[in-house]
């Protein structure tokens, strides 16, 4: 299993609108793709903005190549998600899962 991570900076009264865009129209999309597997959206508010880090997780690289393309790293970010951010990575970051909930995936 491979995790992808993005991250990005936004307002706080702006978080809970790209949460519901997150949650409404990014979900929906991923869910089309075979190999998809979950989405998790972390927040962490820093004075009078918000940090969000989505980390979604996929069963393969050539699944999260069939929703990237053929740079994997390139972020995926619609025009009205950006609207709602300040700043956002144009670049991901993938990690293989080695353990979740206590099951191994991989020896170290």
């Amino acid at each position: 299993m491979i995790a992808r991570l993005w991250s990005a900076r936004t307002t706080s009264a702006l978080s809970t609108l790209y949460l519901e865009h997150f949650w409404q129209t990014v979900v929906p999309m991923l869910r089309k793709f075979k190999g998809y597997l979950s989405a998790s959206v972390l927040v962490r508010p820093h004075r009078d903005a918000v940090e969000i880090l989505v980390v979604s997780v996929w069963e393969s690289f050539q699944a999260i190549d069939a929703f990237a393309g053929s740079d994997r790293e390139t972020a995926i970010v619609a025009a009205e998600a950006a609207a709602l951010l300040a700043d956002y990575d144009r670049r991901v970051r993938h990690y293989e899962v080695a353990q979740m909930d206590g099951l191994t995936f991989r020896q170290p």
